[in-house]
């Protein structure tokens, strides 16, 4: 309760302190600084938003990237729009041919008005801090500049949100009920099936059953990135399946300071972290603003980042629900050790592949692609919660941390983390695929 508090307060406290307002001699804001403080308003409405669970968080940032990415298109000669590339998506409306606009305003009008509307049913808090920061961005944005070019911008801005909204609404994920938890689901009999893993009675039903259905980004179709099957069921002792599940015993039961710490960095909860999307989304900011990029390489790669989260989501989503695979924490209590009990606590959908692997490989593929091979950095996603920061040698160094991270917290087999990777791969590829420059 007090780091929750601590929380809200910090929100509020950065919608009112982002800016302040700069001597008429200061440089202007520039188109990347909107892009990057909007994104970071947005990593604290994820953690107080309920519905923003981490399939929910990367439709949100998949959406925020293409309205962001399309908003800058039609004033960048060198940029290539989306429509046509992105499933569904049709062009944008176009500029007034003759007239004059400010980047940094017609894109803090696109971000803003994406923001208010996905967040629309955050708290009184987000609420105020979303309303308190798009009246200082617009100040300071604002100041000195003609009226007529600030509307033309600011409405041009907001045309480009319109169109995305709209064309985000027949996706099938923009309506969550119940916070992503169906009223109704039959279980599949079987010992090698789902069960729920805790007493919460909102959680006797699977998150979300139905997103692997949702209409992809960039991957053709939810199966885009198909699975084999996991190991088949077994409790017999010599068996794969029961080899799996003691690995994961044993892991849990001997789990260094190190491992620990590694479960924990990566857990990303929902409503005390941005969730696991939005830590790829940081680590990606972080590069961003040491590289000193160019508002047309930030959107650019919010974009492809966003829709590759997004995809990954749906995809992984597609075949937990497809095979609809036992947890190892109901395996291991069943047929190892009643008294057994994992570090983390497991997330309520089924087990293979692993979310946090398959996520992670397709934003590994294309954060690799954008800033090259063994790219060093160090991850600070959690410093403010108090977590050491952790270093990499590069990204796929850190894709692979988080994906074992699920086995030290008791969460995942081996198999769902290593095919989750590789589920990652593929949906990455579709992303870097994507034309953005002439």
């Amino acid at each position: 309760m007090k780091a929750a508090l601590q929380r809200f307060c910090a929100l509020i406290i950065f919608s009112l302190s982002i800016f302040i307002s700069a001597p008429a001699s200061a440089t202007p804001i520039g188109a990347d600084k909107v892009i990057r403080d909007w994104y970071h308003l947005v990593l604290e409405l994820v953690r107080h938003t309920p519905t923003y669970s981490p399939p929910v968080a990367s439709r949100a940032f998949a959406y925020l990237g293409v309205a962001g990415y399309e908003a800058l298109v039609s004033g960048d000669s060198t940029m290539v729009s989306l429509s046509g590339q992105l499933n569904g998506l049709s062009p944008v409306p176009s500029r007034v041919a003759g007239e004059s606009y400010d980047e940094a305003i017609v894109v803090n009008a696109a971000l803003g008005s994406a923001t208010r509307a996905l967040f629309a049913n955050t708290g009184p808090t987000g609420q105020r801090a979303l309303k308190r920061f798009g009246e200082k961005m617009a100040a300071s944005l604002n100041e000195g500049l003609a009226p007529e070019l600030v509307a033309r911008s600011t409405a041009y801005g907001e045309s480009v949100t319109a169109h995305i909204l709209a064309w985000s609404e027949g996706d099938g994920g923009a309506k969550i009920e119940n916070m992503g938890f169906p009223l109704e689901y039959k279980l599949t009999e079987g010992p090698e099936h789902w069960v729920p893993t805790n007493l919460i009675n909102q959680q006797q039903m699977p998150l979300l059953p139905k997103w692997g259905e949702n209409r992809p980004f960039a991957m053709k179709t939810g199966n885009g990135c198909p699975l084999p099957p996991p190991p088949a069921y077994s409790e017999e002792k010599g068996s794969a399946f029961y080899r799996e599940a003691l690995e994961v015993y044993e892991a849990v039961k001997g789990l260094t300071p190190e491992q620990r710490a590694i479960a924990r960095f990566w857990s990303d909860d929902p409503m005390l972290s941005p969730t696991p999307p939005g830590h790829w989304m940081v680590i990606a900011l972080q590069q961003l603003d040491e590289r000193k990029a160019s508002a047309s390489d930030h959107a650019d790669l919010l974009a492809r980042l966003g829709v590759t989260l997004a995809d990954a989501f749906i995809g992984c989503w597609h075949s937990k629900f497809e095979f609809d695979l036992v947890r190892p924490v109901t395996y291991i209590k069943r047929v190892i050790d009643p008294k057994w009990e994992p570090l983390l606590i497991t997330p309520p959908f089924p087990e293979y592949p692993s979310g946090h692997s398959t996520q992670s490989g397709a934003a590994a593929t294309v954060l690799t692609a954008f800033f090259g091979e063994n790219y060093a950095f160090t991850d600070s996603t959690h410093e403010k919660d108090k977590l050491p920061n952790r270093p990499f040698k590069s990204f796929w160094d850190a894709a692979d941390e988080a994906g074992i991270s699920r086995l030290y917290g008791g969460i995942h087999f081996r198999a769902a983390i290593e095919r989750g990777l590789d589920q990652g791969r593929c949906v990455g590829a579709y992303a870097v695929a994507l034309k953005t420059r002439r």
